[in-house]
């Protein structure tokens, strides 16, 4: 018969009381964050389940956190969000919840309607992944939930959020193409669509400053709609040599659309994406890119809307995690360009 592994054997096994054992896997204070990991660590390794049914009648929780996703960021196209999603509901589990995924529609959104999982009390905390609009941002503050933002923030509403750092990311890519010769480079996307695409703008225009380098409008290029729809990218005139885009899938897009004019990537303009998702290694020539760190954004996600959950009053304000350019093969010094 199969042996059911209990708090105690975990406390056997590391040789520490079963209180510690308790308080770690209920995310507790008296615990420090190291020993947590550890804990949680031997008790998935033992197969440890937690009786959630149990805990709720105990502790007037549900053991369950919300994912509200943008139904525009379901599509098929949209692999970084499941990526996301994935992970979170993977850390929330090894922590004695569930993660319940939920789509916020566009009529939803539209009419300010709240999500069901909020009025049925199935969630004790909500992270919102993906942007959502300024009016259904304001008609969250009257929900009393813990709730966090992921992946884009708004500086208007005192909400936490978690966000990869995409101000320094698309910093760093101008400045590889400007060491690479580089100076006629364009900025793909539409400002005012997601705080992500503006603080990368902004990135890339800080590199251009700190190496003299006048913005010109006409290289700013729209990729999307006011609803978020990928459009037609229109290529500018004069042409650059090179282009930073927002994300890996405008990249490719904009690559398609390069290729299908007869020009080519990198010999014709050099290509630079964001994100490090399934495009960037699906285009061809793969993509130079910044890696986002999603498992860690997605751990940070799930710490900090826990201990929302303990502790009412807890905030951390905006949380940037940093990641790190990817050289791959559509960028080319401009001296080598044929």
């Amino acid at each position: 018969m199969n042996h059911k592994v209990t708090m105690k054997d975990i406390a056997d096994r590391l040789n520490i009381s079963s209180v510690t054992v308790s308080k770690a896997l209920g995310d507790k204070d008296g615990v420090s964050d190291s020993l947590k990991e550890k804990i949680k660590q031997v008790a998935e390794e033992m197969g440890y389940r937690y009786n959630t049914a149990a805990k709720s009648m105990k502790d007037g929780l549900s053991y369950n956190i919300g994912v509200m996703i943008p139904e525009r960021f379901t599509g098929t196209n949209h692999s970084f969000y499941f990526r996301m999603y994935k992970y979170i509901a993977k850390i929330l589990e090894q922590g004695g919840y569930y993660g319940i995924m939920t789509t916020l529609g566009e009529q939803e959104e539209s009419t300010l309607t709240l999500p069901r999982l909020y009025y049925e009390q199935k969630i004790d905390g909500l992270i919102i992944l993906g942007q959502i609009g300024k009016p259904y941002i304001e008609a969250m503050q009257e929900m009393q939930l813990p709730k966090i933002f992921l992946d884009f923030y708004d500086e208007h509403v005192d909400m936490d959020a978690v966000v990869t750092d995409n101000f320094y990311g698309a910093y760093e890519l101008t400045n590889l193409l400007i060491r690479g010769g580089h100076r006629d480079i364009a900025y793909v996307g539409t400002l005012y669509s997601t705080s992500s695409i503006q603080d990368r703008f902004l990135g890339y225009y800080k590199s251009l400053l700190e190496h003299r380098i006048p913005l010109q409008s006409q290289w700013i290029l729209d990729d999307r709609d006011e609803d978020g729809t990928y459009i037609d990218i229109q290529l500018p005139d004069p042409m650059p040599s090179a282009f930073v885009c927002n994300c890996d899938q405008v990249a490719h897009n904009l690559i398609t659309k390069l290729q299908d004019l007869g020009y080519t990537v990198p010999h014709d303009y050099s290509v630079t994406g964001f994100d490090n998702d399934i495009y960037a290694t699906l285009t061809r020539p793969p993509l130079t890119t910044v890696e986002v760190d999603v498992e860690r954004m997605a751990k940070l996600a799930v710490q900090s809307i826990l201990k929302k959950v303990s502790n009412p009053y807890y905030t951390f304000g905006r949380a940037l995690v940093p990641g790190r350019v990817i050289e791959r093969e559509s960028v080319i010094p401009l001296h080598t360009a044929t």
